[in-house]
Parts: structure tokens; sequence; C-alpha cells
């Protein structure tokens, strides 16, 4: 037996709630973005270093605390 679900709930929900209650959700996001939607990570990484066999050894555990922010723009110069 196998089990799935899909889809994208989130724009339905948003056409529901209409133009207002998305707005106060959004101005409660941007309240609350250095508390309740923060997000701690152990490294910023370019997409050439997430390749690294070290980097990899590290973030394929998906241990608590390792979180990587991979950063496409990174060692891009300009």
């Amino acid at each position: 037996m196998a089990w799935g679900m899909g889809g994208w709930l989130l724009f339905p929900f948003l056409q529901k709630l209409g133009a207002e209650g998305t707005q106060r959700l959004r101005a409660r996001v941007v309240a609350e973005l250095k508390t309740t939607f923060a997000s701690k990570y152990t490294r910023e990484v370019s997409l050439l270093e997430a390749l690294q066999l070290d980097a990899i050894g590290v973030y394929s555990k998906q241990a608590t605390g390792t979180k990587f922010l991979l950063n496409p723009n990174k060692g891009i110069a300009a």
C-alpha cells in the first residue's frame, strides 16, 4: 500500500482569505521575521562549496543544528 499527498494549499487559502486578510498575514511575517520566523544556519555555502565532500558529509546527516543556507550568488564575481 502506498500513500501520497500533493498540491499547493496556500494559494487557494489566500484567495479565500481575501486581500485584507492576506495583508494582515504579510504584516505578521514582517513583524516576526527575527523571532517566530527566524532561522539559524551553521554555514552559508555557495553551489560550488555544497559539492565539496566535507560539506556533503555534514549536511547529508540532516542532524539538528546543522542547517546550511545555500546561496547561489555566493562566490560569484560582480
